[in-house]
């Protein structure tokens, strides 16, 4: 069996699969245990392929907690320059997120090239990919949280409620100016993006984060993949363990 992880800025993700067969899977705050159900197969892991954009001591205590249910030692995959036909925009491919990276790569062996990934995650990231594999770069955004720990930290006199809203209206409220200025933004970036496709002749987009059904209702068209990340981690990690 192989553990897969993804984990962010503030929550892990991961699955556990035998072949194509998934059979354990979960999510957690990394400040907490988010790893406890894998005593369900504790001694049956053989394998750990992590991608992550946590910091060194969030990756450290990461480690720390998978050691509690396996021996097995993480293989960490970082942003390549190349795989497979699929090649890097990035001079310094080690300064991207691995997450951007497996993300765009799980998307390449699905479709082949021609597609934008949208990642809603704790920032939110916009990758498109040429017909041809090449990636053309993209855009990184504060994603929701973000966005509104910013207001409510460093603008004094705004104080409103948490409230999640798909209603991109004038705001007859504070919390209502806040949380539907967030949906229109949302919005005004979904018209972006489809343009930007419509330029590069893309035709495709997949999105995924925690935040993609938000992301959906302001009038993104997109397929919903919510493991993409783990989809591209898993097919990188296989072929390397297939490596002499």
């Amino acid at each position: 069996m192989r553990l897969l992880i993804d984990a962010g800025n503030t929550r892990v993700k991961w699955q556990v699969v035998e072949g194509e067969r998934r059979v354990l899977e979960g999510v957690g705050a990394l400040d907490n245990d988010p790893f406890a159900s894998l005593s369900a197969v504790r001694g049956k892991v053989s394998r750990i392929a992590v991608s992550t954009v946590a910091s060194e001591d969030k990756r450290r205590s990461m480690t720390e907690a998978l050691s509690c249910y396996t021996s097995v030692k993480p293989c960490f995959y970082w942003s390549e320059a190349e795989r497979n036909g699929l090649v890097n925009a990035y001079e310094d491919p080690g300064k991207m997120g691995a997450d951007r990276w497996h993300g765009m790569y799980g998307a390449w062996t699905r479709l082949g090239g021609g597609f934008a990934v949208v990642d809603a995650g704790s920032a939110i990231t916009i990758d498109f990919v040429d017909a041809h594999g090449q990636h053309l770069g993209g855009y990184i955004l504060p994603g929701r949280r973000m966005m509104l720990r910013s207001l409510r930290n460093d603008a004094a006199r705004i104080g409103f409620e948490d409230h999640r809203s798909d209603a991109g209206d004038p705001g007859a409220s504070t919390t209502e100016c806040v949380h539907h200025g967030l949906f229109w933004l949302w919005q005004s970036m979904a018209t972006r993006i489809h343009q930007d496709c419509r330029v590069r002749a893309i035709d495709r987009v997949l999105v995924t984060g925690g935040d993609a059904s938000g992301v959906l209702a302001a009038g993104l068209g997109a397929d919903h993949l919510p493991d993409l990340v783990l989809h591209g981690l898993a097919a990188i990690d296989a072929g390397e363990s297939e490596q002499p």
